[in-house]
C-alpha cells in the first residue's frame, strides 16, 4: 500500500507564510512527479505546483513568485513553501504523487488526505 501523508497548514494572516510537507511511503518503485493541488469551497481542484523526477518545476500563474516547491527524491518527499499568502489562497491542499509500486506497473496518481490552509484578511 502506498500512503502520502501531509503536514503543515493552518491559519495565517494575509502576507504571512506557511510550509507544507508530504512524504510518500509504502511499496514504491519509482516516482515520476510529485505535486501540490488545492481545492477551495465550491471550486474544482487545481494544480498549484509540480516537481518532476528530472528536476523541472512548474507553477500555477496565481502562485508564481510566491510559492516554491521542493522535492527530496531520496526521501520520497515534497514540500511547498508559501509566502505572501492571500485570502484567495485559502483551500484544502492535497499532495499528489505520480508513481508506480512495482517495476512494470503503470504510473498512476496517489493522493494525500489534504490539509487546510486558511488565510485571513
Amino acid at each position: 500500500q502506498v500512503q502520502l501523508v501531509e503536514s503543515g497548514g493552518g491559519l495565517v494572516q494575509a502576507g504571512g507564510s506557511l510550509s507544507l510537507s508530504c512524504v510518500a511511503s509504502g511499496k514504491i518503485d519509482s516516482i515520476n512527479a510529485m505535486a501540490w493541488y488545492r481545492q477551495a469551497p465550491g471550486k474544482q481542484r487545481e494544480l498549484v505546483a509540480v516537481a518532476t523526477s528530472g528536476g523541472t518545476t512548474n507553477y500555477a500563474d496565481s502562485v508564481k513568485g510566491r510559492f516554491t516547491i521542493s522535492r527530496d527524491s531520496a526521501k520520497n518527499a515534497v514540500s511547498l513553501q508559501m509566502n505572501s499568502l492571500k485570502p484567495e489562497d485559502t483551500a484544502v491542499y492535497y499532495c499528489n504523487g505520480n508513481l508506480r509500486p512495482y517495476r512494470g506497473f503503470p504510473y498512476r496518481d496517489y493522493w494525500g488526505q489534504g490539509t487546510q490552509v486558511t488565510v485571513s484578511s
